[in-house]
């Protein structure tokens, strides 16, 4: 069995799982009414400092599966401004939260981003980049209602592109 089609079957196991736990599910509360199980979220993010300024948006909506399992998706926007040194990154997020217990949320998080920025040196004058870069995030957390409080590890992590300091940032996620 090649990798390729090793990670294709994990896919369709997948699927099945979360097809017939989704029926089952249904079937279980009589109604099958989507709304109800969608939740709202998301982060917000502020940094100030001598002669640098960040904020960070991050909206998300989350359908749960069930009790232990949702999954859903966000947008993400972040500007900081460095001296004369600009940054503007957007884009989106898959997220996948599962509970095993209900204090503990193991999450896998997907982005995408678009950065654009703009960066003065001493030297060459200012340049502009471009480019896209895609952050994976493994976390774990403590939930106490509807707040999480944890880790999460940029397993994709570059030096080079990212748009994180370190690969290891901590998080808190609310959700209504």
């Amino acid at each position: 069995m090649t990798p390729k089609q090793f990670l294709l079957g994990i896919k369709i196991m997948f699927c099945i799982l979360l097809f017939n736990d989704t029926r089952a599910y249904s079937q279980q509360t009589g109604t099958s009414d989507f709304w109800q199980n969608v939740r709202y979220g998301g982060g917000l993010g502020l940094g100030v400092s001598n002669n640098a300024f960040n904020i960070s948006l991050a909206p998300s909506a989350l359908y749960q599966v069930n009790t232990d399992f949702a999954t859903g998706i966000g947008l993400n926007f972040n500007y900081s401004k460095f001296d004369d040194d600009r940054l503007i990154a957007y884009g989106g997020s898959l997220l996948n939260f599962f509970n095993p217990i209900p204090q503990i949320q193991l999450s896998a998080e997907l982005e995408q981003w678009r950065v654009n920025q703009r960066i003065e040196t001493l030297v060459a004058g200012s340049f502009e980049e471009n480019y896209w870069f895609t952050a994976l995030f493994l976390g774990i957390g403590y939930s106490s209602r509807n707040v999480t409080v944890g880790l999460r590890y940029d397993v994709l992590y570059d030096t080079e592109n990212s748009i994180y300091i370190d690969p290891l940032i901590p998080f808190i996620r609310v959700y209504f």
